[in-house]
């Protein structure tokens, strides 16, 4: 490798991201420029989370520092003492990597973290996924707090460029890739239903749904609903066959975990949870099933290249740019099961042939390697404000004192 190579700290939270980075730690590690350097947090070393740590090592990929951080609850106070705890972790892994540049990608609490460290041991931020909304989590606060942070940008759509150049950001510094989830989508060599069904341990039937449910971590009332909607309109279709991927660790998590073991264990033989899939399982599951059911964002991203229908539940994806396989509906239990139905019917699954992925061409991960090593990283961290002409409003008038 050769003296000069840019040294890149890519930083992982958990299942959802790693699956997501594979295609571009691949493409990094390869390239003579740049020399890699990893650090798992968050869930990733977590039993109850499927110890992903594992899939990392498997992969190739061991992790050259660790920062464990999670505390063993879902409340508020306590992902606050993990995001604290991070911050100390990946002050010291900065310290001890020496990085010239950090890449996280998302909107995840602990990524939060990493970007802050990042900050203030003024380390070049690079951010992959910025300029999204989600209405109905603090993602959406995180995504955009990350954002100012970063000095380069990969996006996947022009849409989520323009909203990143909205805040300030310099055009020359935000670049649309496409959304690296694809990129898995066109490599990874899927496994056959007969070898999932083995690997598993579970016959996915016909019908049969993937289903994923998150907490909206901004709904004060009933955050819940969801859950119940659609845990009701699946236990009203007795012949559907149900794998569950257990939610992420997020605030109120854990309830939603036990309700979901709960429901699935009841109904041993036509459903089945799990902690984690794995990238290769996962995208595995949705060449076989029939359509996803829930709120998270792969129903969004990764589902269209599948022609998959997605029933969409309350607001968590809220904002997002939606191909036509999404199916949004209240969280209410006609809502939910009227969506059900429309997208197990033929005729809904036939008007599909043919989606495009409105989210990129699956090339996002060698975009992104060729700007990491070729961006000038000199100055980067003395960020510009760039302001932008808007006709805004007339100022509010002044309030009359009593």
């Amino acid at each position: 490798m050769p003296e000069c190579a840019r040294t890149v700290c890519v930083v992982t939270g958990g299942r959802a991201d790693y699956g997501l980075l594979v295609p571009l730690l691949t493409r990094i590690a390869a390239d003579p420029a740049l020399r890699l350097k990893i650090v798992a947090c968050g869930t990733h070393v977590s039993p109850a989370f499927g110890m992903t740590v594992r899939e990392m090592e498997a992969d190739g990929f061991p992790p050259d520092e660790i920062v464990e951080a999670l505390v063993s609850a879902d409340t508020p106070t306590s992902v606050c003492k993990s995001m604290g705890l991070s911050l100390i972790g990946f002050g010291d892994a900065y310290r001890r990597l020496s990085p010239d540049l950090v890449l996280v990608l998302g909107d995840r609490y602990e990524i939060l973290a990493a970007a802050t460290a990042a900050l203030i041991c003024r380390i070049p931020l690079a951010h992959i996924a910025g300029g999204q909304l989600t209405a109905g989590a603090v993602d959406d606060s995180i995504r955009h707090a990350i954002t100012k942070m970063a000095a380069l940008h990969f996006t996947a759509v022009e849409d989520y460029a323009r909203r990143i150049l909205q805040m300030g950001e310099e055009p020359g510094h935000v670049h649309v890739t496409g959304a690296l989830g694809l990129d898995n989508v066109r490599t990874t060599p899927l496994l056959s239903r007969d070898e999932l069904e083995c690997d598993l341990g579970f016959s996915f039937g016909d019908p049969a749904v993937l289903a994923t449910y998150h907490p909206e971590t901004l709904d004060e009332e009933d955050g819940d609903a969801g859950l119940t909607a659609m845990l009701e309109a699946l236990d009203a279709r007795p012949g559907l066959r149900v794998l569950f991927t257990l939610p992420n660790a997020d605030a109120g998590s854990w309830a939603l975990r036990r309700r979901i073991e709960e429901f699935a264990g009841a109904r041993s033989g036509r459903c089945l949870a799990v902690a984690s899939l794995g990238r290769r399982r996962y995208l595995s599951a949705l060449a076989c099933v029939d359509a996803v059911i829930g709120n998270s964002s792969s129903g969004l991203i990764e589902a269209p290249s599948f022609a998959l229908p997605v029933v969409n539940i309350g607001d968590r994806q809220a904002g997002r740019i939606r191909a036509a396989n999404i199916l949004d509906c209240l969280p209410d239990g006609r809502a939910v099961a009227d969506a059900l139905d429309r997208a197990l019917s033929v005729e809904f699954r036939r008007s599909l042939h043919g989606l495009r992925n409105p989210l990129g061409d699956g090339h996002a991960a060698e975009r992104i390697t060729d700007i990491l090593k070729t961006a000038p990283l000199e100055g980067l961290i003395r960020k510009r404000f760039n302001d932008m002409a808007f006709p805004f409003p007339s100022p509010c008038p002044s309030r009359s004192e009593p």
